[in-house]
């Protein structure tokens, strides 16, 4: 739902990009400023509906100094009141055992983050070059940035195909893709995605006025002093667009999910922002990346990004495959609410609500910029 609703705003590019061209960025920009205000009036509408966990101290804190303790025992049990017990360790900590199974489950989350940025740098293309690549074919009177809304508009229909079709039929026969093979077809899908993008920019510079240096020839100049594109219809892009919505329900969903399940119930939001984190660090590559994006090195960009997708999609299943296996064994941990023990009295449970809210996705984007909310 969460996701569905993203990408529902996120088809606010088949207007914006209309807006911008017609009337200014202004209107665009507007929208965007009327949208968050619905979103945050419905926060504050709907706080009283919401389930709200009072404040205790600071899991995070508890959880470093937990990780400190089995680096420093060579041992991911040491933090354990039982371990420490039956090695002679006196010193009282605020968290039983179940906690300590819990942040271990959730460090084998953070370590299948660590290949998460190789995505962002696929996706980040999207909304930059692919839109940069789409000025240079005819456009036939469509904006170049509208081609985007492929994106969105893929996963809003791949993503109900997929519950409830192809995993189901999967199933029956026997085959259950869990998280990990999944992360790992999205890759390759990330991997097809930017081959395909290496095609079309082929198949751009094979084509005139301009050929290796569209918008800028002589031969590509109208009489009224504007660039003209090569002769590719702007409709070639749109398998790309496909490829990066199936790749993003893929890797980006089922990392969300990985990153909810996984995590402490008192850790859930900490583990999902070390998720997002790293998108920030693909963005910083996709920065890395920008000398390479001139024509002709982006064709060769493209597909350097491609390769190391595929070859990231191998290194990923060798060395995680076997989390699968474990999927079960891993969460069953949730039988059991998670809790911070107080000194002294780690016998008592407390079994607490978690917060489960229902926001407003917005989405707009202008000129190739995205906002969330």
């Amino acid at each position: 739902m969460f996701y569905a609703c993203i990408n529902i705003g996120c088809l606010s590019l088949l207007a914006t990009p209309f807006m911008e061209k017609y009337c200014g960025f202004w209107t665009a920009f507007l929208m965007c400023w009327l949208m968050f205000c619905v979103a945050v009036g419905v926060l504050i509408f709907c706080k009283n509906r919401y389930v709200v966990r009072p404040p205790q101290g600071s899991v995070i804190t508890d959880s470093f100094k937990a990780l400190g303790l089995m680096i420093a025992n060579f041992n991911t049990d040491a933090p354990k009141p039982s371990w420490r017990s039956a090695n002679g360790k006196t010193k009282i900590v605020p968290w039983n055992d179940h906690f300590i199974d819990e942040l271990k489950r959730a460090l084998r989350a953070c370590k299948v983050f660590c290949f998460y940025p190789i995505f962002w740098v696929c996706y980040g293309q999207f909304s930059s070059n692919f839109v940069s690549q789409a000025a240079q074919m005819q456009g036939h009177g469509m904006p170049n940035d509208l081609m985007q809304n492929f994106d969105p508009i893929s996963i809003i229909v791949f993503i109900p195909i997929l519950d409830k079709l192809v995993y189901p039929a999967l199933r029956k026969a026997r085959v259950e893709l869990k998280p990990i093979a999944r992360i790992t077809i999205g890759f390759c899908l990330a991997g097809l995605c930017l081959a395909y993008a290496a095609i079309v920019q082929h198949i751009i510079y094979s084509a005139g006025p301009c050929y290796k240096n569209p918008l800028d020839c002589p031969a590509g100049t109208a009489a009224d002093g504007k660039a003209l594109p090569n002769h590719v219809h702007i409709a070639v892009q749109t398998p790309a667009y496909v490829f990066i919505g199936l790749a993003e329900i893929f890797i980006s969903v089922t990392g969300l999910e990985y990153a909810y399940t996984k995590a402490p119930t008192s850790m859930k939001s900490f583990i999902q922002s070390l998720y997002l984190f790293t998108s920030a660090i693909g963005s910083a590559l996709n920065e890395a990346l920008v000398p390479a994006t001139g024509d002709p090195d982006i064709m060769w960009m493209y597909t350097g990004i491609a390769c190391a997708s595929v070859i990231v999609a191998a290194i990923f299943w060798f060395t995680f495959h076997h989390y699968d296996a474990q999927e079960e064994e891993m969460n069953k941990l949730d039988a059991h609410d998670s809790f911070l023990a107080k000194p002294g009295d780690e016998e008592k449970e407390s079994a607490q609500r978690t917060v489960s809210t229902s926001g407003l996705a917005v989405c707009s984007n202008v000129n190739g910029l995205v906002w969330e909310v």
